[in-house]
């Protein structure tokens, strides 16, 4: 199992919608609206690194009011 935190940057006014958006994304497991440099983050679990960036680099970045995305393997 692979957990990964996206950390996203959203236009302004977008953090709502966007985190029921990106909660809909398959493998994502929890996202929460944080105070600081980023809007968003999300966790993802799936079974391998691949799935990440397809969740981090195609699914999220291609949701309407992403600005930007960071991502952050966790190690276990």
């Amino acid at each position: 199992m692979v957990t990964a935190y996206i950390m996203i940057k959203a236009h302004t006014g977008d953090a709502d919608r966007l985190k029921e958006d990106i909660a809909a994304i398959e493998g994502v497991v929890d996202v929460a609206i944080v105070a600081g440099d980023v809007d968003l983050i999300a966790k993802a679990q799936v079974d391998t690194p691949a799935e990440v960036k397809e969740i981090a680099a195609n699914q999220i970045q291609g949701v309407d009011g992403v600005e930007d995305t960071q991502t952050y393997v966790a190690m276990h």
